[in-house]
């Protein structure tokens, strides 16, 4: 099921699935140690009529965030029993507390009593072998432990200080038929033992009194640490200033957070401008303290492969930094390169994936090939495009002054792999697509490397290192020959996706497939956007990945078999990728003549928005058919994409604006700020 409302501070991470189950809980990173290992915590209600959990169907939601914060603003109404109820979740920016306030309004004439039951399956670092929880008497809490990871649930009525468990359940599941403390729920009576160890779980109950058509308040929360002092001491600090006071501070924060935005929003539609800030938001949710920036931490998909994306690929945190700085948040980025800078082989690579805390992550790319010879298990476009966003980092925070060290320690080394990682020809030797799918040379990676020399060359410029300067420039230019010269069909008079070595032939056969990637030629700047040979790729990219069902958008590539439902590919060539689709409005904005061609472009900027979850949580990709969220949900690339290409068509508008009033006014000369590639 789609992950929906992530919430979070960068060292906790919350998930809920569709149906505002709380489903994953990452700390201390985001993205690594699910304390919840997508396990179900039920949150339920109980009244003298009936017992019904947040998941029941009778009860209709309404799920979205609290204006442009990471709040939640969760409305549900249960219309046989006369409730209504209003949830509010937020991760405190200040502590490590998750922080639940609930509204039960009583649609009846007659006072009634409510019983509110927050229940918590965790596995601490991620496993349920060895886990214990125990009702603390002094915190009045449930405290679950193991090694160094502590959690407390807690809870209290409107008002109080103090906690206000009315009652508890602790047991063990996962054995012996046993589902849970949830079921000794339903009843309204909970069993009150006071510990246990092993696979465990418990329930926590708030009894309050609601008077007939009034409301009344309710407040949970979840404390984080290490040991049982770092529980104690949040606890004690919750309840000395309210959990109202977290969650107003934490929404104020966010508030705050997105008016460091760079752009003028007001050229947009409203609608258009609030799915930018949140596409903002769940990058932000989704990006460690540390540095890393987690592709999806959607639990789901380890049904499917016993893996999941948790993992910083570098080239989705490239390209999802680049967005960030054009935004202006470069103290966040600035911690992905320095993560990355403490990741590079002393080669002068990166390798495929990392875990949050800097330790390399799991990995299918073997190092050897097909005749068992040693090769590179890489991408070389993502250390290539960490390269290139560094440098617009550094350019548009303007703290060149400032990159001795990155220069030194982190471009050279990378700049110097990549001249050495070449052919004869200039082409750069194989490694893996950016799909991590196919051992090649292919035009992404190829456009990749070009942009990440050119980067190198200008660090080299600043720094006043003028042989290095003109070396690297002049192995772009070779990279560009190459690519020229041996990735353009005149058959197709198009370019081709990919080269495969011949090892019988002693040749590079070409990839004629075509793929929604090739548009990096244009946006890593190997050729314009208005060559010929761009716009004849790009065009047969719209007339054959286009899906034709009344879904629409733009598949990976031609008979893509991820998540594939049909082999209609005649019709679906593959399931429709929010960020290929995206990539499609970029060449469409880059292209344009005027104000009045970015019209397609926005279509597919609301065919995005169109296909988000009511919350706007964008996926990797959707049905072909239904519109689905399919595979991982959110993915933080797909919301980075959404955040750049709106900054795209802001850049353009203007430009566009700009020249039209210098028409008008030739005493106005003045130019726009370039964004940076």
């Amino acid at each position: 099921m789609a992950r929906d409302l992530p919430i979070g501070n960068g060292n906790v991470l919350v998930n809920f699935d569709t149906n505002y189950n709380l489903r994953d809980m990452y700390f201390p990173y985001v993205g690594q140690e699910n304390q919840a290992l997508d396990h179900l915590s039920h949150f339920g209600v109980w009244t003298a009529e009936d017992f019904f959990w947040i998941d029941n169907p009778e009860l209709k939601r309404e799920a979205g965030y609290l204006n442009e914060s990471l709040v939640t603003n969760v409305k549900c109404a249960h219309e046989r029993l006369g409730l209504g109820l209003l949830i509010r979740d937020g991760v405190d920016v200040q502590e490590d507390v998750f922080v639940r306030k609930v509204v039960i309004e009583n649609r009846r004439k007659e006072e009634r009593t409510v019983k509110l039951y927050f229940h918590l399956d965790l596995h601490l670092y991620g496993n349920g072998v060895g886990d214990t929880v125990y009702y603390d008497p002094e915190l009045k809490s449930l405290v679950f432990y193991k090694g160094h990871r502590y959690l407390s649930l807690s809870c209290s009525a409107a008002g109080g200080k103090e906690a206000g468990i009315s009652s508890f359940a602790i047991g063990q599941k996962e054995m012996n038929h046993l589902q849970g403390t949830w079921k000794d729920a339903e009843d309204g009576k909970l069993g009150r033992h006071p510990i246990a160890q092993g696979s465990v779980d418990g329930t926590i109950e708030l009894e309050l009194r609601v008077p007939g058509g009034g409301s009344a308040e309710a407040w949970f929360w979840i404390v984080f640490g290490k040991n049982a002092a770092d529980i104690q001491r949040v606890e004690k600090e919750v309840r000395r200033v309210h959990p109202h006071t977290l969650l107003q501070r934490t929404y104020n924060h966010w508030l705050q957070w997105l008016a460091m935005d760079r752009h003028d929003l007001k050229l947009l539609e409203p609608d258009v401008a609030l799915f930018y800030k949140r596409s903002l938001l769940i990058v932000r949710a989704n990006t460690d303290n540390r540095g890393a920036i987690i592709a999806a931490n959607d639990s789901d998909i380890m049904k499917f492969n016993k893996d999941t994306y948790s993992y910083m690929w570098p080239r989705d945190g490239a390209l999802i930094t680049h967005a960030l700085d054009r935004s202006g948040y470069h103290a966040l980025t600035k911690r992905f390169f320095q993560f990355c800078k403490k990741g590079l082989a002393t080669e002068g690579y990166l390798l495929h994936k990392y875990n949050p805390d800097g330790s390399p992550g799991s990995s299918w790319h073997p190092w050897i090939d097909v005749r068992g010879e040693k090769q590179l298990p890489i991408q070389e476009d993502e250390t290539a495009l960490v390269i290139y966003a560094l440098w617009h980092h550094h350019k548009l925070a303007r703290t060149l002054d400032e990159a001795r060290d990155d220069y030194d320690h982190l471009v050279l080394p990378a700049a110097d792999f990549m001249t050495k990682y070449q052919d004869a020809s200039g082409l750069p030797l194989p490694s893996y697509d950016l799909w991590e799918e196919r051992y090649g040379v292919h035009l992404f990676t190829v456009a990749s490397v070009y942009a990440g020399l050119l980067a190198a060359a200008n660090f080299a410029d600043y720094f006043q290192d003028k042989a290095r300067a003109v070396y690297y420039r002049d192995q772009a230019e070779k990279v560009k020959t190459a690519a020229e010269k041996y990735m353009y069909s005149e058959s197709e008079q198009r370019f081709v996706r990919s080269l495969y070595w011949n090892y019988d032939q002693k040749t590079y056969e070409p990839d004629l497939t075509l793929d929604a990637s090739m548009y990096a030629l244009f946006d890593f700047g190997l050729l314009p956007a208005s060559d010929p040979r761009v716009a004849a790729t790009m065009k047969a990219i719209r007339e054959k990945l286009w899906v034709q069902t009344e879904v629409g958008g733009l598949g990976r590539y031609s008979n893509d078999y991820y998540h594939q439902v049909t082999k209609d590919v005649s019709r679906v060539p593959g399931n429709p990728w929010f960020i290929c689709t995206l990539w499609y409005a970029e060449y469409l904005i880059a292209s344009a003549a005027r104000e009045q061609d970015l019209a397609p472009a926005m279509e597919l900027i609301r065919w995005t928005m169109s296909h988000a979850l009511p919350s706007g949580i964008l996926a990797e990709q959707v049905h072909p058919f239904t519109g689905e969220p399919m595979s991982v949900s959110p993915l933080t690339w797909s919301h980075a994409t959404f955040v750049k290409v709106v900054q795209e068509y802001l850049a353009k508008v203007k430009l566009f604006r700009h020249q039209k009033h210098g028409r008008e006014d030739q005493s106005d000369e003045r130019l726009l700020e370039p964004m940076g590639g």
